[in-house]
């Protein structure tokens, strides 16, 4: 979430939302639109549920919304927003997290191949995703 908000310049030029897990850790928002999808570990047992969930809510967001383009920067309980998005015609923007120095993620490799614009954060993410862009870090 913290990567995405330092997009927020280029977010308040147009009409945008945020869509992320919900947690007990609120980021300051102040006056951004958004709405919540359950968080998903992939570790736990309700993994597949909860992902059905995010998919039926993704689906309804974006019915509603509908997305020219989605900026994602990889929490696994948006995997389902993204495709769903991509499906019906969204562009799909990937940044992988600033975090991940040499070893790619999950959500990243599995977004690689539906990303219209898929960007990492370090030279060394080349080796795992040989068509991304590298432009520096967010920070």
């Amino acid at each position: 979430m913290e990567e995405l908000l330092i997009l927020r310049p280029l977010m308040e030029q147009y009409d945008s939302f945020i869509v992320t897990e919900k947690t007990a850790y609120t980021a300051a928002l102040d006056g951004l639109r958004c709405r919540y999808l359950l968080q998903v570990n992939r570790r736990e047992w309700g993994c597949l549920p909860r992902l059905a969930v995010n998919a039926l809510r993704s689906l309804v967001i974006c019915l509603m919304e509908r997305p020219d383009a989605v900026v994602c920067t990889g929490a696994l309980g948006t995997v389902p927003l993204c495709l769903l998005a991509r499906g019906l015609g969204a562009k799909l923007v990937f940044i992988e997290s600033y975090a991940k120095v040499n070893t790619p993620t999950r959500t990243g490799k599995l977004l690689y191949r539906f990303a219209h614009r898929f960007y990492i954060q370090w030279p060394e993410l080349r080796e795992h995703y040989p068509d991304a862009l590298y432009e520096g870090g967010v920070y």
